[in-house]
């Protein structure tokens, strides 16, 4: 009868202790699911979505989506997939959030509806990760549907009143675009030093005739930024001339984050010769201006 080794009895128990078994090392596995999110609106808190690290989660909403609008907190070095398309979004984590954490995901929608962003926030779970979620707005009532009418019937008169006033065949019916030169220099605008307010002024033309003068300068609001519209404005020369403004215009009703549009600011003609202005745009509610340098007149 064979002898065991004085040692034997340690090295089975080493074996027994420290070699943990497959079912020790690999995690739990985590079951998929499809679900419905509800957009919340304005103060609800954004409802939570269950991710995991190297495990693809697709958006389904049910209209379409301004792909440059998508904000995901951490992109840059906690997802290894960010893919937005017209009316989904496809995220693949490489770090999922920590026990607790919440990144925040918000998407603009193109239909001007509400709510006009879509928020969630993405966390992670120990058995569950949501594979596909559907994205929904809760349905408009009457009530919101006739104020939304009356919003937008007092926009459009208010354009058209507008375009009445400004179009070019008033400036002729007022005498003020007459038949003498009217002498057109281009610019390309550039915010005042150390301006951080999130929009960018670009290329712009300033028109000046005998009896009348316009500025027009693109605008560009920077995505993530809120939307605006420009309600009043402030021209001035460098020396610090001020100039009469008449009215301040835009191509479209509202900028939206990361959309670009025509503004045109009809003055009065500059008493001096000065060449060299600068242009301060203001939102509508005063709190959000745009100062423009190296604007030429």
């Amino acid at each position: 009868m064979a002898l065991l080794s004085p040692l034997a009895p340690l090295v089975l128990i080493a074996l027994t202790l420290g070699t943990p078994s497959a079912a020790q090392t690999q995690p739990p596995a985590r079951e998929r699911q499809e679900r419905q999110v509800v957009v919340p609106a304005p103060g609800e808190p954004a409802p939570e979505v269950r991710v995991a690290a190297n495990t693809l989660t697709l958006f389904r909403f049910g209209a379409s989506i301004d792909r440059a609008s998508v904000e995901v907190e951490g992109r840059a070095t906690r997802f290894k997939l960010v893919d937005p398309g017209e009316y989904t979004l496809a995220l693949e984590p490489s770090v999922e959030p920590a026990p607790g954490e919440r990144l925040i995901v918000r998407v603009r929608y193109k239909d001007g509806g509400t709510p006009a962003y879509a928020t969630l926030a993405l966390v992670s779970h120990p058995t569950l990760v949501d594979k596909e979620v559907e994205v929904v707005r809760r349905p408009r009532t009457v009530e919101a549907l006739e104020a939304r009418l009356s919003h937008v019937e007092a926009e459009l008169v208010s354009l058209k009143a507008q375009c009445a006033q400004s179009g070019l065949p008033h400036l002729a019916f007022s005498g003020v675009l007459d038949s003498k030169g009217v002498r057109a220099t281009p610019f390309f605008g550039k915010p005042a030093p150390g301006y951080k307010g999130g929009l960018e002024p670009g290329r712009g033309t300033g028109y000046r005739g005998t009896r009348w003068a316009m500025v027009v300068v693109k605008v560009r609001n920077l995505p993530g930024q809120p939307a605006w519209t420009p309600g009043a404005a402030r021209l001035t020369s460098v020396k610090g001339t001020p100039v009469k403004v008449l009215s301040v215009h835009m191509e479209k009703p509202l900028l939206q984050p990361g959309e670009s549009a025509l503004v045109a600011v009809m003055v009065e003609p500059p008493a001096s010769n000065e060449v060299l202005f600068q242009l301060e745009l203001v939102d509508t509610e005063g709190g959000r201006l745009l100062p423009i340098t190296k604007v030429q007149l």
